[in-house]
C-alpha cells in the first residue's frame, strides 16, 4: 500500500465500532487492532468493508499530502482548531455554551470512570479544573482549557505513537534465522525468506521462528512468551507450533503455515507490551511519584481556595498537573534506548534490563564463541587405529550438525572444505548439556565431547600411552573425543583463538564502573588460561559445568554483587536464569536467547561496550527529566497560585514543557557512528 494511504487506513479501521487502538507497518504491509472482546464480531465486519474503493473515498478528504504520520497529526490538529475557532467566531453564545457542555462530558466521564476505583488521577484533576469554570459561568474559559487539554494529548499521543512504532521498525531489522529442509539436506536461511509450504527443522535449544505444524516427530516446546505457562508442553505430528516459542527436548520438522513477517510482527508487538511491564526502577519510581502527588494537587487548590477565596488561582493550582509530564517523558526516554539498542542489533526485553546492565559491576562471560571468535576453526584431526582422519571427521560433522553452537560449526565446516559427504547413517541423536553428543550407528553407541564426558561420564578407556600421545597432538588447543563402544577413534583439535576487540573493550567495560570482569568455561585449564591472559579478564575458571557457572554467580550475588552473564550456549541457560542481567550473544543456542534478558545478534564485544553507554545515558536521562519535570511544573504552579500567569497560560506551558522533553527524550543516546 502507498505510504499516502496509511492515514486513511486507520481512519477508516479507528472508526469501527469497538476499535481502541490502531497500528499500520506500511514497511511489511501488516495492522494491528486493538478492540474490546465483545465486539469482535462489528470490528472484523467493519473490516470487511475496507477496500480500495473506501481508502480512496477516505483519502479524498485530505487536502494535502505529506509524510504519513506528520500528515494525520497536522490533520487533526487543523480539525481541532478550526472547530474551536468556528464555534468561538461564529456561533452565538447559548448555542457555544451547548457544545462546551457537550465537551466536557467526555472529560466527565473519564473523571467518573477513575472516581469508580476509586482513585484521584490526572483525569478528575482535568476534570475539576474545567468544572470551575463552569462554576464561574465563565463558557469561554472552560472551552478554552478542554482546547488545550485537547491538543496537548493529541501532541503526546502523536509523540508516544511515534516512538513506539520507530521501536517496533527498529526490531523488525532483528535478524532472526531457520534450517529450512531442502531435499535431504538443510540450508541455515533468514526466516523472512520463508515461506507457506516449506519444511523447517528445529531441534533442542533452537527456537521456532514460524507458525506451522508439526510434519514429524515429537518435542517439548515452552510456550511461555504466548500463553505464560513456564512448562514445555509436548507437540507432535498435527499439533500448531508458533513462532517465539522454543523446543527444549526433542526434533520436529515444521511446514510453515503463515507468512513470517506476520508471526514476527506479532512477537515484537507483544515484546514491546511485555516491556511496558517491566519498567527500571527510576522509570517505576517517576511514575508511581506522578501517580502520588494528584492528590496532593487537590490538597493544594483546597488550601488556596481557603486563603485566597480566588477560584482563578485554584484553578491555576488544577491545570498544572507531574504525572502526565513524569509518565510520558519516562516512557519515550526507554523506548527510544531500545529502539536505538535494535539498530544496532541488541533486543532488549523491557527497560529494567537497561537498569540492571547500568549498575553492574561484575561481567562474566562464556569463553566459547564471546570471547572467543564465534566461528573457532578446526586445526587437527587425530585418528586411532582402523579409522583414518576422514572417517573421524565424516562421522563427527554427521553427529555435530544438527546443534547451533561454534564448534559444532567449526566441525561441520571443516567436513565441507574436504569435500566430505556425511548423510546420516545414525539413530536420534541425544545433547546432552555442556557434555556433548550421544547416538547410535549400526547398533553401536557413539559419543562426541569433551574429556569429561566421554572417560568420567561415558565411561570410555584409554591407555596412559594413547592420551600423551593425544595431548602432545592437541597441545594448545581444545579437544574433542569421538568414541564408539566405549573406544577413542579420534580426537578433533578446534582452535579458538580471541576475537578482535575483546582486551580493548574489557578494558573500557572496567572504565565504565565494570570492578569484575570473569570468564567461566568448560575448557581445559591451559586453554582458559591462556585466552584469560590475552583478553584481560580479572579472574577465570576452568574445566565447568552449567552447574559450576551457576553456583559462580549464585555466589558472587550472595557476595553482593550486582551480575551481567554474557554466553552463547545451552550450558550457560542456568547461569543466564539467575544472573541480575542476562546477554545471550548472536549465533548461539536459541535457548539462550529465550532465557536471556538481552539479545545481541552481533558477536562483537563493541557492542556491550555501547549498550554500556546507552543503558548508563538512560539512567542520566531518567533522572534529569524528573529534574526538569518537577522544576518546570512547581515552578509554572507558583506562578499560576500568585497570579502571574493566567490558568490558560500554565496549561500551555505545562503542556509545551512536556512535549518539549519528550522530544528531548527522543534524540539518539549515542552517535551514529559509534
Amino acid at each position: 500500500m502507498p505510504e499516502g494511504d496509511l492515514d486513511a487506513l486507520i481512519k477508516l479501521s479507528a472508526d469501527i465500532k469497538g476499535v481502541t487502538k490502531v497500528r499500520v507497518y506500511g514497511r511489511i504491509g501488516q495492522m494491528a487492532i486493538e478492540y474490546d472482546a465483545p465486539n469482535r464480531a462489528d470490528v472484523l465486519g467493519g473490516l470487511r468493508t475496507i477496500d480500495a474503493q473506501a481508502v480512496a473515498e477516505a483519502k479524498s478528504g485530505y487536502a494535502i499530502q505529506l509524510e504519513p504520520r506528520k500528515h494525520k497529526l497536522i490533520m487533526d490538529l487543523a480539525t481541532l482548531v478550526g472547530a474551536h475557532y468556528a464555534r468561538r467566531w461564529f456561533l452565538p453564545t447559548p448555542l457555544r455554551a451547548v457544545f462546551v457542555v457537550a465537551g466536557y462530558m467526555a472529560f466527565l466521564r473519564a473523571a467518573l470512570r477513575e472516581l469508580a476505583q476509586p482513585r484521584l488521577t490526572v483525569p478528575v484533576l482535568d476534570a475539576s479544573a474545567i468544572g470551575i469554570s463552569f462554576v464561574k459561568r465563565d463558557v469561554n474559559t472552560a472551552g478554552q482549557t478542554m482546547f488545550l487539554l485537547n491538543v496537548g494529548e493529541l501532541l503526546e499521543d502523536y509523540t508516544r505513537a511515534m516512538s513506539e512504532n520507530e521501536l517496533i521498525n527498529s526490531l523488525l531489522d532483528v535478524p532472526d534465522r531457520a534450517q529450512k529442509v531442502v531435499g535431504d539436506t538443510e540450508v541455515s536461511v533468514p526466516a523472512t525468506e520463508l515461506e507457506p509450504g516449506d519444511l523447517v527443522a528445529v531441534r533442542t535449544g533452537m527456537s521456532i521462528s514460524i507458525d506451522g505444524v508439526v510434519e514429524r516427530g515429537s518435542a517439548m516446546v515452552n510456550q511461555a512468551t504466548l500463553t505464560g505457562e513456564p512448562l514445555a508442553v509436548e507437540r507432535s505430528v498435527g499439533d500448531d507450533v508458533f513462532a517465539g516459542t522454543v523446543v527444549e527436548d526433542g526434533s520436529i520438522l515444521v511446514r510453515v503455515r503463515a507468512n513470517t513477517a506476520q508471526t514476527k510482527l506479532r512477537s515484537i508487538v507483544s515484546l514491546v507490551q511485555t516491556a511496558d511491564s517491566l519498567k527500571s526502577e527510576g522509570q517505576s519510581h517517576m511514575e508511581e511519584l506522578a501517580n502520588k502527588i494528584v492528590p496532593w494537587n487537590f490538597l493544594l487548590a483546597g488550601l488556596v481556595a481557603l486563603t485566597t477565596r480566588s477560584i482563578v488561582k485554584t484553578s491555576a493550582a488544577l491545570m498544572v498537573d507531574y504525572s502526565c509530564a513524569l509518565k510520558l517523558t519516562g516512557s519515550i526516554a526507554v523506548m527510544t534506548a531500545m529502539s536505538d539498542a535494535a539498530k544496532m542489533g541488541v533486543m532488549v526485553k523491557g527497560a529494567k534490563y537497561f537498569e540492571s546492565f547500568a549498575k553492574a559491576d561484575t561481567i562474566v562471560f562464556d569463553k566459547t564463541g564471546t570471547l572467543t571468535e564465534a566461528q573457532p576453526r578446526l586445526a587437527r584431526v587425530f585418528a586411532t587405529d582402523g579409522w583414518s582422519e576422514d572417517d573421524v571427521l565424516r562421522f563427527s560433522a554427521c553427529l555435530e550438525e544438527h546443534f547451533p553452537h561454534p564448534v559444532a560449526r567449526a566441525v561441520v565446516n571443516a567436513a565441507k572444505a574436504r569435500g566430505l559427504e556425511h548423510r546420516e547413517r545414525h539413530a536420534a541423536v541425544e545433547y546432552i548439556v555442556a557434555h556433548g553428543i550421544a547416538s547410535s550407528i549400526e547398533g553401536r553407541r557413539a559419543v562426541i565431547g569433551s574429556a569429561h564426558f566421554v572417560f568420567e561420564d561415558e565411561r570410555v578407556l584409554m591407555d596412559s600411552e594413547a592420551r600423551e600421545r593425544v595431548e602432545s597432538e592437541m597441545q594448545g588447543f581444545s579437544p574433542l573425543y569421538l568414541a564408539v563402544d566405549g573406544e577413542v577413534v579420534g580426537v578433533l583439535g578446534i582452535e579458538d583463538p580471541l576475537k578482535p576487540g575483546v582486551k580493548e573493550a574489557i578494558a573500557e567495560l572496567h572504565a565504565l564502573g565494570v570492578k569484575h570482569v570473569v570468564m567461566l568455561t568448560g575448557d581445559s585449564e591451559r586453554t582458559a588460561r591462556r585466552i584469560a591472559r590475552e583478553a584481560g579478564v580479572d579472574e577465570y575458571a576452568a574445566e565447568l559445568l552449567p552447574e559450576d557457572k551457576y553456583a559462580y554467580v549464585e555466589r558472587a550475588k550472595r557476595e553482593g554483587r550486582h551480575v551481567a552473564m554474557v554466553g552463547d550456549g545451552v550450558n550457560d541457560s542456568p547461569a543466564l536464569g539467575l544472573a541480575d542481567v542476562g546477554l545471550a550473544m548472536g549465533g548461539g543456542s536459541d535457548i539462550a536467547k529465550e532465557v536471556a534478558d538481552i539479545i545481541l545478534a552481533d558477536t562483537d564485544l563493541a557492542a556491550i561496550v555501547r549498550l554500556r553507554r546507552m543503558s548508563q545515558g538512560l539512567i542520566d536521562r531518567l533522572t534529569s527529566s524528573y529534574s526538569k519535570v518537577m522544576l518546570t511544573n512547581s515552578a509554572l504552579l507558583a506562578l499560576g497560585i500568585t497570579g502571574f500567569i493566567a490558568p490558560q497560560t500554565s496549561s500551555l506551558l505545562h503542556n509545551g514543557s512536556t512535549i518539549a522533553y519528550s522530544l528531548g527524550n527522543a534524540k539518539a543516546y549515542l552517535p551514529a557512528a559509534s
